[in-house]
């Protein structure tokens, strides 16, 4: 998927994506949601290895 399609779908402009994959800004929460959506992911299983990456197993099993 491009830039420029991602950015259709969330209906943001292009640069909105292109600064978040350059690592210029960062997604709250709420963004991350409608990123993953927009992408026909499942945010829960892309948070898991984040939340066992700063809290542990246990920590990422009782958030999602």
């Amino acid at each position: 998927m491009t830039q420029q399609q991602l950015a259709d779908r969330m209906k943001r402009p292009q640069s909105f994506v292109a600064k978040v994959e350059g690592g210029e800004r960062r997604l709250d929460v709420v963004e991350f949601a409608e990123w993953t959506i927009a992408l026909g992911a499942d945010y829960g299983d892309l948070l898991g290895p984040v939340l066992r990456s700063v809290g542990g197993e246990d920590a990422a099993a009782s958030r999602c």
